[in-house]
């Protein structure tokens, strides 16, 4: 939930427009009258959404314009009434399509999640959520705005998923053993990235996903997978919701086209707990002691780790699998030497830790790999007041890479690499960088780890391979982005780099 750097998930970039004067075009999802119907509605939306879309943070495609619609689903989860102040919330499911542009060589057709208010007038405290009145359709004259910002929506949203059941392709699904309680009071938070998440009465935290497609997300398969052996590291789900697109045509994805969609998960909410990332910034900001927090932490990640090996099947990774792991690597460098010509120069000395590690295999090295968090950094981590105890959450993984490269198991040490690259992040931010404050904290989270499973620096080729590949990619972003923050990674590409040379790859 936080803005821990390095955010990947909001850009500033600049919105080409639309080619032509035309409006984007719609497409239904199959053949037959209510298909039309939702054609019909999503032509009367589609000159509102080609503007508002773009302006949420959640929007993967900024950048680039949005050339048509296609309609996954519609869903009305309360009728539209006319007259009066009560509002009517509409579902959908829709495909943006976007051309290929310079830096994303692919065209793009993401699905979105989109939550419609609809009233005649709106209230003014609702203002900020205003998406427009379309000029025809079903909806015409009508006032249609962001629906998760209307408490009476959002508290509709719950008491759905404290009943469960189905309404159209939308399923609804909570835990025989989670009590919710009705007329929770609902506020919606707004430190958002990719998704969108709701407080219920500080008791619990819906998250709504908005870039969709088929398959399990990983936030709601893990912290569940956890919850069975016992783990008390993740919140776990009390209730979630997924669409069932099997026979609807537009909604093939990463996953098979009959597979569910994962749209949101209901979790406990932490009250009184605050992330690594505030917690490390308020410690160098008066210069007090961090390493005995970051040795908490390591130790609860560990904990994680091991539950999630005992949870779900494991793999070994041999020859073939190192070689394609370094492969991808490699294939990540360069594509951000080619973007970034600052890395050139290191790019042979960062190269080499990838081949080390095919080097490895082919000498007959392996390693275990298993589900891991996929995301992990200091704003991951929240730590409650009142114990001091760390908890993990957001198990989605990075959203732009495929659901099914997220779901593969992959060596813990991708996890690690990405806790250590934050404590360098905040020694930046919090004027530390050229002291020894990430260092030390970087050595309490392995020694915190350790207690608990292994000593990550043991593997020294294999952690240096992915932190090396993580402030690869944190330069690219940071070069689109945040210029100004280029620095950071870069310090961490020398330090690599100069590292390698000097001890022909041993050290860290």
């Amino acid at each position: 939930m936080s803005d821990a750097a390095p955010p990947r998930r909001e850009t500033t970039a600049h919105r080409e427009p639309a080619p032509g004067p035309s409006t984007p075009s719609t497409a239904p999802a199959g053949p037959g009258a209510a298909e039309s119907s939702g054609a019909h509605l999503l032509d009367s939306l589609a000159p509102l959404l080609v503007e508002w879309l773009p302006r949420q943070r959640w929007f993967a495609g900024k950048g680039r314009p949005i050339t048509g619609f296609t309609l996954v689903a519609a869903t009305e989860l309360l009728p539209r009434p006319y007259g009066g102040t009560t509002p009517g919330l509409l579902h959908l499911l829709l495909r943006a399509q976007q051309p290929a542009a310079a830096g994303h060589p692919a065209p793009a057709e993401d699905c979105y999640q989109l939550l419609l208010g609809v009233q005649d007038v709106l209230p003014p405290h609702l203002a900020p959520a205003l998406i427009g009145r379309p000029a025809d359709g079903p909806l015409r004259g009508r006032t249609v705005y962001e629906g998760l910002a209307d408490p009476r929506l959002a508290a509709l949203l719950l008491e759905r998923l404290r009943v469960p059941g189905r309404l159209g392709p939308l399923r609804f699904t909570r835990e025989p053993d989670a009590a919710i309680s009705p007329g929770l009071t609902p506020r919606l938070l707004g430190a958002e990235q990719s998704n969108s998440s709701a407080v219920y009465g500080e008791t619990y935290i819906l998250k709504l996903f908005r870039r969709v497609g088929p398959g399990t997300n990983p936030d709601l398969e893990l912290p569940r997978a956890l919850a069975n052996t016992g783990c008390s590291r993740v919140p776990a789900p009390a209730a979630w919701f997924e669409a069932d697109l099997s026979g609807l045509s537009g909604a093939t994805g990463n996953g098979g086209p009959g597979d569910p969609m994962t749209l949101g998960v209901l979790q406990p909410f932490l009250p009184g707990s605050a992330d690594g990332w505030q917690l490390a910034l308020g410690a160098l900001a008066v210069q007090a002691d961090f390493t005995s927090s970051a040795r908490a932490l390591g130790h609860a990640t560990a904990e994680v780790h091991l539950a999630l090996a005992e949870a779900l099947p494991t793999v070994v990774l041999r020859r073939p699998q190192l070689e394609h792991l370094a492969a991808g690597m490699t294939r990540r460098l360069d594509a951000a030497v080619a973007a970034v010509p600052a890395l050139l120069p290191y790019r042979d000395a960062l190269c080499a830790a990838y081949e080390e590690l095919a080097a490895l295999g082919r000498g007959g090295r392996t390693w275990r790999a298993q589900r891991i968090h996929g995301d992990l950094h200091l704003g991951q981590a929240l730590r409650t007041a009142a114990d001091g105890r760390w908890s993990l959450i957001d198990f989605e993984g990075e959203p732009a890479r495929p659901l099914a490269e997220r779901r593969r198991p992959q060596p813990v040490a991708r996890d690690i690499a990405g806790m250590l690259r934050s404590f360098d992040y905040a020694a930046a931010v919090g004027r530390a960088a050229g002291t020894d404050w990430a260092q030390r904290t970087r050595d309490a989270f392995c020694e915190g780890y350790a207690a608990v499973h292994h000593d990550p620096r043991e593997d020294p080729r294999l952690l240096r391979a992915h932190e090396t590949d993580k402030a690869v990619y944190e330069v690219l972003y940071e070069a689109r982005h945040r210029p100004d923050w280029l620095s950071v990674p870069m310090s961490a590409i020398r330090r690599l780099a100069e590292g390698h040379r000097a001890t022909g790859g041993a050290a860290v």
